[in-house]
């Protein structure tokens, strides 16, 4: 078997949920390709070649890749794709673009959000908002699968010295055109990589209060942001700060949910993490039963005292 894993990077440097989706590929079993396709990127290739376990490295450096567009991305990958057993990528929003438009013009089923795999052929995922597990086989030839990064443990970043192959990039399609990002910029880690995640819900109030209870224990903490949807809809807190099934899916070492309820929705995307700490008024806040520790409290008087005692702290 031979294993195609799409590599998700900024044309500087690998993200790490490629190193996840490769951890992925390897307990199918096969030889590992990982296809980069950007421009300006030969840096990426040479960090995907030093992956352990990879065994080639295809390049496509082209004005078209600079900013992946799903029609693109999905002509390359479909170029490609004979020849491989399996077709991988991230279930990020860069895997979720293109992968389904790759499985249809294979003519194929795909596998979305893999936490598991069981055979070549059979694989584990998540399904009514991460409250059951189904283990599904696939019987098509070429099987395309999105993996959930946060299921599975970043493969090592280096260890390897796989080849590096110059492939050639079909011309863009030009049905669509990249326009312009905003992104936004913060000395916190992003959620997707933080080691400890401090995230509140309607409970704190206010877009002011989300600001001005949270920041300080998350400054302290050395911790990134995150929010419940409904935070997020009632404009506490950006939407890129969401977690949850339509948020962004955390598996941090410690997950601090401050007057967070635990919807389903938001429990599907940070049940997964190492250490949960809940603190809300209500005992009977769903939070309680996938939290390690929990404190009943009103969180305006518990966060600044738990804040204190870090500050107390030596060091």
């Amino acid at each position: 078997m031979t294993i195609l894993v799409i590599a998700e990077h900024d044309n500087a440097a690998l993200r790490a949920v490629t190193l996840n989706t490769i951890t992925a590929a390897s307990r199918i079993g096969g030889d590992i390709t990982v296809l980069v396709a950007g421009h300006g990127c030969a840096g990426v290739a040479a960090a995907a070649a030093a992956v352990a376990g990879v065994s080639r490295v295809l390049l496509a450096d082209a004005p078209a890749f600079e900013h992946p567009l799903a029609e693109d991305v999905a002509a390359l990958v479909i170029a490609l794709a004979s020849g491989h057993s399996h077709v991988l990528a991230p279930a990020t929003s860069f895997g979720k673009n293109f992968m389904p438009r790759v499985a249809a013009l294979l003519d194929v089923a795909q596998v979305s959000d893999i936490v598991g795999v069981e055979a070549p052929d059979t694989f584990v995922r998540p399904i009514y908002a991460g409250n059951a597990l189904a283990t599904v086989r696939s019987i098509d030839a070429t099987k395309v699968i999105t993996v959930r990064a946060t299921a599975f443990d970043a493969a090592p970043a280096d260890g390897g010295s796989a080849t590096v192959d110059a492939v050639e990039a079909p011309a863009g399609s030009g049905l669509s055109a990249f326009v312009s990002q905003t992104l936004s910029k913060s000395e916190r880690p992003s959620l997707g990589d933080a080691r400890v995640v401090v995230s509140g819900g309607r409970g704190l109030g206010s877009a002011e209060q989300y600001r001005g209870v949270l920041e300080p224990l998350a400054d302290r903490l050395g911790a990134a942001l995150g929010a419940s949807r409904a935070a997020v809809d009632s404009g506490y807190a950006p939407n890129d700060h969401q977690v949850g099934q339509t948020g962004q899916i955390v598996a941090p070492e410690l997950y601090i949910a401050i007057g967070l309820s635990g919807a389903i929705q938001h429990l599907a995307g940070m049940k997964a993490s190492r250490v949960i700490v809940a603190i809300n008024k209500d005992s009977d806040a769903p939070i309680f039963q996938v939290a390690d520790y929990g404190l009943v409290g009103d969180l305006f008087d518990v966060v600044p005292q738990l804040v204190a005692a870090l500050d107390a702290e030596p060091g």
